[in-house]
């Protein structure tokens, strides 16, 4: 069922200390949002766990699920009691060897639509993520949910102009990113605050680039020598945010989109329809040398 305008909510939290902790937290901040409107709503990045990814430890493996698995039907059941969509990212397990970073989206009726793998896996000191996941092989989608098509890319992925833009070119008016972002908190200050204004400024233009609306959602507090930056943000299809989070307390954030409007400014910038898709061979190189 497309609406005209569409709320959604963006739970940024911090580590729970514990799965069932965590589960059940989400649960009731769910429960929050969808008696405020909301019809989607997505939670942050690896939302059941702190961020083990801090350093490269086989115990932590242990955290990680199936997808579909019990966890999935809890929110399942969630979603279609209060008719809602839940984007609820997780540690997949595949087997004893292979694990994703991912994304279950649920539909309002409880169905999952299906899953996003994270495609670009970093590598950095206070983020050994190569350690834990294999890049994705789902490749970039949009999901038809019950209030509006939407696509969801995670965390590293945002850096990246190609996967917003695959993205939106599958159909998606929404692009949720779940993230787990922050500064190291040995490093100044003044470093985390540029970092910060870039990892807003390349979001905002994927949501111009693509005439679409982009919703970010992060974690705060510190955990091991990181100091996650919180800031979740909604920006609109100008890249104007329309919402934004403070960067050290826990929120839900609403916003409003407004489909009908996205249109009509689609049609007055077509970025779309002028894409010399004959040129951008190259793109598929490592580097144009």
């Amino acid at each position: 069922m497309k609406t005209s305008t569409l709320k959604i909510a963006l739970l940024q939290d911090k580590d729970r200390g514990g799965i069932e902790k965590a589960a059940a937290h989400t649960e009731r901040l769910i429960r929050r949002a969808a008696a405020a409107g909301a019809k989607i709503i997505c939670t942050q990045e690896l939302f059941l766990t702190e961020y083990f990814c801090w350093k490269q430890d086989s115990d932590f493996f242990n955290l990680a699920h199936p997808v579909p698995c019990g966890i999935t039907d809890r929110f399942r059941k969630a979603a279609k009691r209060l008719g809602v969509v839940i984007v609820a990212p997780m540690f997949e397990a595949r087997g004893s060897e292979v694990f994703h970073n991912t994304a279950a989206i649920i539909d309002a009726d409880g169905t999952c639509l299906g899953k996003y793998r994270k495609m670009h896996i970093p590598q950095d000191p206070g983020f050994e993520e190569k350690f834990y996941f294999a890049p994705g092989d789902l490749g970039f989608r949009s999901f038809q949910t019950k209030f509006a098509p939407i696509g969801v890319l995670v965390c590293w992925d945002q850096w990246f102009p190609e996967a917003a833009r695959l993205t939106a070119l599958a159909g998606a008016q929404i692009i949720f990113c779940p993230t787990a972002i922050g500064g190291i908190a040995s490093e100044p200050a003044s470093l985390g605050a540029l970092q910060r204004d870039a990892w807003l400024n390349v979001q905002r233009g994927h949501a111009a680039a693509n005439t679409c609306y982009f919703a970010a959602v992060n974690r705060v507090g510190t955990e091991h020598g990181t100091r996650f930056w919180g800031s979740s943000f909604v920006c609109d299809y100008y890249g104007n945010a329309i919402a934004l989070a403070p960067p050290d307390k826990t929120a839900i954030l609403y916003a409003e989109c407004d489909f009908d409007a996205m249109e009509k400014h689609r049609q007055m910038w077509p970025f779309f329809r002028d894409r010399r898709i004959d040129a951008y061979s190259n793109l598929t190189r490592r580097f144009d040398d």
